[in-house]
């Protein structure tokens, strides 16, 4: 059965491309999938991961691994069908990908397998859309004062910045006009009443300090950290690849400190600050967070509520799957020991949020 789990986890994981516009990588895994089944060279490749938890992100590992190869130039007949590497992709030319695709990973195999060992790192900007609306209600309901920006699972600190972002819908706008990212239609059938008004009263925040924890932290300014940041973004979503290039550049700029710690020690170092309001944030990590852990993060999120007040609140703000299904990506904040508000939901990337 572990090779098929193996090839069911990398249908699962095509079914999920195919669901968020990246058909290409959805046609290679399903025959990825196939390819474990009867034994050829994706069983060899994967052995040692064949039996790895979904949410582990295996097929994730694989797909970065090779295009990284496609991003630094070691796979010139694959990139010519990969868009962040100037190709194209036209109908016809899915059987002559896969050839393309299947002759890189077994001459490079080695450094495929390097990278299954590495846990994707996405780092997602356009999840800095809900960050900063987060952001202004939570300024909205205490009232305007200097930040201290806290991640949880923070990747690169990419997020850490977003306050450097240029927000954009149709009718509303926030962030410094000349901004390196941009994320455009950030929201869909107009944005929740409260924002613009938020937004109008804190044009511009004051960010005292920068902070993040992560497993396995990478470093922006880095050769290395660019390009896994790089590889993990779909070949298909230049605009991803756009924004992400953004943040890389202002990363060079804008210092933020992500210490390789987990969640709950981390946060056992925080404490509200007078004067200052404390944003502790974190998206779509949680599911990676053992339920011991889990238990001992929600431990120190109370805490640091119960020290909270008036001159020194704390919000938490969280974009993570709905817990009941999973599918429904939802942000919720909570100011203080305050009832968690639900106030948005969005595509698992960020953009565009709605209103619910």
């Amino acid at each position: 059965m572990t090779v098929e789990h193996a090839a069911t986890s990398l249908e699962r994981q095509a079914r999920a491309c195919a669901a968020m516009a990246a058909g290409r990588y959805a046609d290679l895994l399903s025959r990825a999938a196939a390819d474990v089944r009867a034994g050829g060279l994706f069983a060899e490749v994967l052995a040692g991961h064949l039996d790895a938890p979904f949410g582990a992100a295996v097929p994730l590992r694989l797909l970065g691994g090779v295009h990284a190869l496609v991003l630094t130039g070691r796979a010139p007949e694959l990139a010519a069908f990969y868009p962040s590497a100037g190709g194209r992709q036209v109908p016809g030319d899915a059987d002559a990908c896969w050839d393309a695709f299947r002759a890189v990973v077994a001459t490079e195999r080695d450094t495929v397998r390097d990278w299954l060992r590495r846990p994707p790192q996405t780092n997602e900007v356009g999840r800095a859309n809900l960050l900063v609306a987060g952001l202004l209600y939570a300024l909205g309901e205490v009232g305007g004062r200097p930040v201290r920006l806290v991640e949880l699972g923070a990747s690169a600190g990419l997020n850490l910045r977003a306050d450097l972002f240029r927000v954009e819908a149709p009718g509303w706008a926030w962030g410094p006009a000349d901004s390196p990212v941009r994320l455009p239609d950030a929201w869909r059938d107009g944005t929740p009443d409260w924002l613009p008004a938020a937004a109008a009263a804190y044009p511009e925040l004051t960010v005292l300090e920068r902070l993040g924890c992560d497993l396995t932290p990478l470093d922006p300014t880095s050769a290395d950290g660019a390009l896994a940041l790089r590889a993990y973004v779909w070949p298909e979503h230049t605009d991803r690849a756009a924004r992400l290039a953004g943040a890389l550049a202002l990363a060079r700029r804008v210092p933020a400190r992500v210490t390789a710690m987990g969640a709950a020690d981390f946060l056992a170092g925080i404490d509200p600050r007078p004067g200052t309001l404390t944003v502790v944030w974190h998206s779509v990590m949680r599911q990676y967070v053992p339920a011991d852990e889990w238990a001992r993060v929600s431990a120190e999120l109370d805490r640091l509520a119960a020290a909270a007040d008036a001159d020194a609140p704390v919000a938490h703000l969280l974009f993570e799957p709905d817990l009941l299904d999973g599918r429904h990506f939802q942000l919720h904040a909570r100011i203080n020991t305050a009832p968690p508000q639900l106030l948005a939901e969005a595509h698992p990337h960020g953009l565009p949020a709605h209103h619910p």
